[in-house]
């Protein structure tokens, strides 16, 4: 399981309405914790009932670069699989212009010995240019118009403020042994209206942030190549602020999903870049 938050040939189909926000894109550094639960269950799996957390942490800015760490804990339990527990650990580092990307991660299921992807990447002509130290040293090139995370939500929040109501995009986050791209198809809704403000957890009103605009979406995740004749790989969905910072996650795989509630956002002081 992870979490994955869009661009290159990004699509814009039909638009809502104006845009409904202005100014400049700011995205702010943060930490969010969100409890996770069981939100649906059924199929193979045997999934009957969830609990665990995410910790993201997101600092930088545009021009010294973005740094994530991401770390989620999922307990799932039921007849057919017993106890479940996963965790994976993830760091990654974005340059500000969106050209290289380095990437960690570390997961363990159960007591099974932890797996690790080490690398980076980098923009090159027709690709990306892969450089792996885990699991095992080597190099990839992987074709095409590539994004990686940051670049891929900014560019998301940006269509969103335009009025689009869909995005595609080819996405590399460094997952499965740092050497997959998956197409991700984005659908994005009206702006929340802030009559529903009240809603909002008191996290965000402290932070000043209940009179920013939002909207849902849901990214769905397909292998490269399928997305017209396959079911996604899993499908995230959340409501987006502006600012980048997301809340009413849910994780859907498919035979089962999770909800992810926010319960605690601490701001970061965001670095100021040079005029």
């Amino acid at each position: 399981m992870r979490a994955r938050f869009i661009f290159v040939g990004l699509c814009l189909a039909t638009a809502h309405a104006a845009p409904a926000a202005a100014g400049p894109l700011a995205m702010a550094p943060h930490r969010a914790s969100y409890d996770l639960s069981l939100a649906k269950t059924g199929g193979a799996k045997g999934v009957e009932s969830a609990r665990g957390r995410i910790v993201f942490e997101f600092t930088g800015s545009a021009c010294e670069g973005y740094a994530l760490t991401f770390r989620q804990v999922t307990e799932l339990t039921g007849g057919d699989i017993g106890s479940r527990l996963s965790d994976m650990r993830t760091t990654t580092f974005e340059e500000g212009d969106g050209k290289t990307f380095r990437f960690n991660t570390e997961s363990r299921m159960g007591q099974a010995p932890t797996e690790a992807t080490d690398g980076t990447a980098e923009k090159i002509a027709d690709g990306i240019a892969v450089r792996l130290k885990k699991p095992q040293p080597g190099r990839a090139t992987l074709k095409g118009d590539i994004a990686f995370p940051t670049a891929q939500m900014r560019m998301l929040i940006e269509a969103a403020r335009a009025g689009a109501s869909t995005s595609s995009v080819k996405l590399f986050d460094g997952s499965e042994g740092g050497k997959k791209v998956y197409d991700t198809f984005s659908v994005i809704g009206k702006p929340v209206p802030h009559e529903r403000d009240g809603e909002l957890e008191q996290p965000l009103r402290d932070a000043g942030w209940d009179k920013l605009a939002r909207w849902p979406v849901s990214v769905s995740y397909f292998e490269e190549g399928t997305q017209d004749s396959q079911r996604p790989v899993y499908t995230l969905s959340f409501e987006l602020l502006e600012n980048g910072v997301s809340r009413k996650l849910r994780l859907d795989y498919g035979d089962f999903s999770l909800s992810g509630d926010l319960k605690r956002l601490d701001v970061m002081k965001a670095q100021d870049c040079p005029q």
